[in-house]
Parts: C-alpha cells; sequence; structure tokens
C-alpha cells in the first residue's frame, strides 16, 4: 500500500518518507482497532465477506499500516483487512508499524482513500475541507498537488451546503452528486427537500431534475440586446473557475459581475480564489 501511494502522498506531505516500508510484524488482531481520523464511513458487507474468502484460502497479502497507541495499535491504512481478517477468526495480521503524529495519521488516511476512490461523493467533499482545514492550503493548492481539477474541489465542496437531509440521502447514494448539483439551483431549503423528495418518488434522472429545476425558475423579462459572444465566454469561464452561477451585465455606460454564493464559506471560498490570482 504504501509503495503505490509513495509519489502521490509525497507530493503533498514531501517531508514523510512513505517508500520505506520497514520490517513486517504479525501482530494479534484484538490489539488494533479502527482509525479515528478515517474519513470513509460506509464499508461494503459484500465486499468485505468476498475479501474474508480471500484471506481464509491465501492468507493477507498485504500488511496494513498502524501506529503504535497506548493501547496497542491504531489503524492508518488497511481497516477492511482488518474487518475480513476478524470475520476469518485470524488471530494475527501482517503490518507495518508507523511513528505518525495525529495530524500525519489523519492526512495518510485521507490522501489514501482519495487516491483509490473509496468514498462517497460527501466523504470526498469532507475529506478534501479538512485537508485544506489541516494543511492550510488553498482550493487551488490542493488541486495541483492531487492532480484533481478545481473545480471537481470547488463543486464537491459546496454540496455540503446542501440541507444535511440531502447530504444523508447523496452520501447513501439514494441521490448521486449529479442532483445534488442540480440541487444547488434551488435557493429556498423547503424547496431543495421537496424537490429531492419527488427525484426519489419519481425515480427522475439528472438531466430531468435540471429541467424541472429551470422551468420553476420565475421568466425573466427579454432584454433588447443579448450578451455578446465575448461575455458568453467569459461568463461560462468563470463559472467553471468559480464552480457557481455567475453573471456578466453590460449597460450602456457601465456593467457588473453577480456571482452566487451559498453562505459565509461559500464566499470566503470564492474571495480566496480571486486574492490567489
Amino acid at each position: 500500500m504504501a509503495k503505490g501511494l509513495g509519489k502521490g502522498f509525497g507530493a503533498i506531505f514531501p517531508g514523510m518518507n512513505v517508500e520505506d516500508e520497514g520490517q513486517v510484524h504479525e501482530i494479534p488482531l484484538h490489539e488494533c482497532r479502527p482509525n479515528p481520523y478515517q474519513p470513509r464511513k460506509h464499508f461494503d458487507d459484500e465486499a468485505i465477506h468476498e475479501l474474508k474468502t480471500s484471506i481464509e484460502e491465501h492468507g493477507v497479502l498485504q500488511p496494513i499500516i498502524v501506529r503504535k497507541s497506548i493501547k496497542g495499535y491504531e489503524i492508518v491504512v488497511g481497516e477492511r483487512r482488518f474487518r475480513a481478517s476478524k470475520l476469518a477468526n485470524r488471530e494475527t495480521i501482517p503490518a507495518l508499524v508507523r511513528e505518525w503524529t495525529d495530524e500525519q495519521m489523519m492526512e495518510f488516511a485521507l490522501l489514501e482513500n482519495l487516491q483509490r476512490e473509496d468514498l462517497t461523493p460527501i466523504e470526498e467533499a469532507r475529506s478534501y475541507q479538512d485537508l485544506i482545514k489541516e494543511l492550510g492550503v488553498t482550493q487551488d493548492e490542493l488541486s495541483k498537488r492531487l492532480g484533481k481539477s478545481r473545480s471537481h474541489i470547488a463543486n464537491l465542496i459546496r454540496l455540503l451546503t446542501l440541507p444535511a437531509e440531502v447530504i444523508n440521502k447523496i452520501n447513501d447514494g439514494n441521490l448521486s452528486m449529479g442532483h445534488g448539483r442540480a440541487l444547488l439551483g434551488l435557493k429556498k431549503r423547503e424547496d431543495v427537500l421537496a424537490m429531492a423528495a419527488r427525484v426519489e418518488r419519481e425515480g427522475l434522472n439528472v438531466r430531468q431534475l435540471e429541467k424541472l429545476i429551470q422551468e420553476q425558475k420565475p421568466k425573466k423579462a427579454q432584454k433588447p440586446k443579448a450578451h455578446d459572444v465575448f461575455l458568453k465566454e467569459r461568463e461560462q469561464s468563470l463559472k467553471q473557475q468559480l464552480g457557481t452561477g455567475v453573471k456578466i451585465q453590460k449597460g450602456k455606460r457601465k456593467g457588473k459581475i453577480e456571482i452566487e454564493f451559498m453562505n459565509e464559506e461559500d464566499l470566503e471560498r470564492i474571495l480566496e480564489f480571486f486574492e490567489n490570482k
């Protein structure tokens, strides 16, 4: 595990050597406990049972990574292997023991899950948010280090501004990330909840939801002149970069740019973008 993550992890945490695998120890399973900083909250039971069957036949082929603690060991990477080994009634598990701080432990767990694409959209969004907070980096800096587009990170974090009920539905897989992004187009909480319930009730796909939301918006009076091609291109470019609604209006003597934000955190994110330009 450490070797496969070396390049990506080193790019974010250059002071840590993850490629020095060291000695593999057989440690008692009953002395291990899950990572308290594990960003992934859902573990697929079927996948765990499949891994249990493999372990019963071949053993644990890849050591987990743990940190020594006062009461045994805390798992940094490999919680699925730990869970499957317990189901297989194993007494020990191969492990690499690391001496890491709480912050380093959390950072590695976040990155490991992001690179494995094991997270739900909400877990991924919270992981980005936690990395930004703990490392003191901007969304732009994080996007460059992870190799993810800034708009992808921004759009995921914006999902966290949705009502808790909708966030839970996305996290449980009842609504998709696309549904969540479309629901961000509604301003009132009650409208978001009502539309989310309708999506589940009628089995609406993202395109159908977007169409309904567009139809629900009040019709605006036709302007005598439409945006010229240049302004449309700039408007679209800003939308992509900021991950939110943008309107550019040009008058005879002056114009204005309107940028939407959901809350104070979203406003700080947008202001941070311009400050780093």
